[in-house]
């Protein structure tokens, strides 16, 4: 377990560079969940060089034992050929072979065990990295709100302090000053050239238009007595009186007419 001790140990001093250093929560979080993955592969390869020394260390067990059977074998063989002083040789040399094959199988049983623990904290790693690296959005958000309510009690705080509301008020007043004195101008511009009073007779002279068109409507309707003789003659003629005239003349026509048939 001391080389994933190491791993930890450096992956911790690692991230806390990154948090002392960085101004950029953002680009933070990104470099923290990066070096995270960084260490992760280096642990994978950590673990993947302990599980190959597990398997490594288990060939060697099985070929001492392999040896010592050998050994054991050819001892057999040297009583079989009457051979005693070969036959101990040969069960010395398994019997060294069964020491190296007991000695390494303890290695591997412990190489075995720490196998299967940087297994388990390898995974535990994965699943808090792939964690972080869902609440990094979640954290960029907070981070976000955070930075956008700040900005807005910023400006607020800066409006009051500046009286900004009370500049706009200036301003508006001012313009609405400007546009009072524009209009004055212009109202004694109109004085001055007599257009004020050219515009006054031209109302008059519409205003009389209009009563002679409605009195006019009303003799047609019946509704309003004729014009005078002497008016009609004192008055110029025009178009509409001649068909003014014309209307007449015809109305009093059928008159007589209805008075004829009665």
């Amino acid at each position: 377990m001391g080389l994933w001790k190491r791993l930890a140990d450096l992956l911790k001093s690692n991230l806390n560079d990154i948090v002392d250093g960085a101004a950029d929560p953002e680009r933070m979080l990104d470099q923290v969940v990066s070096e995270m993955r960084g260490q992760l592969v280096e642990a994978k390869k950590q673990v993947a060089t302990a599980i190959a020394d597990e398997r490594r260390l288990k060939q060697q067990v099985e070929a001492e034992q392999k040896a010592a059977t050998d050994w054991e074998r050819k001892a057999v063989l040297a009583i079989k050929a009457g051979d005693d002083e070969l036959a101990k040789q040969a069960l010395m040399r398994q019997r060294d072979h069964d020491g190296v094959s007991a000695q390494l199988a303890q290695q591997h049983d412990k190489q075995a065990h720490a196998v299967a623990q940087l297994k388990i904290a390898l995974r535990a790693l994965n699943t808090k990295i792939e964690e972080a690296d869902r609440k990094k959005a979640v954290l960029l958000a907070k981070k976000r709100r955070a930075d956008a309510m700040r900005s807005i009690e910023g400006t607020l705080s800066g409006m009051k302090e500046s009286s900004a509301f009370e500049a706009f008020d200036r301003l508006e007043k001012r313009i609405d000053q400007d546009e009072a004195e524009a209009d004055a101008e212009a109202e004694l511009g109109r004085e001055m050239t007599g257009s004020t009073v050219k515009q006054r007779f031209d109302d008059l002279e519409r205003d009389a238009s209009a009563d002679d068109a409605l009195a006019a409507l009303k003799q047609k309707m019946g509704l309003a007595p004729a014009t005078p003789v002497a008016a009609r003659v004192a008055a110029p003629a025009t178009e509409d009186d001649e068909e003014l005239a014309e209307l007449e003349s015809a109305l009093a026509d059928l008159k007589a007419r209805e008075g004829t048939k009665s």
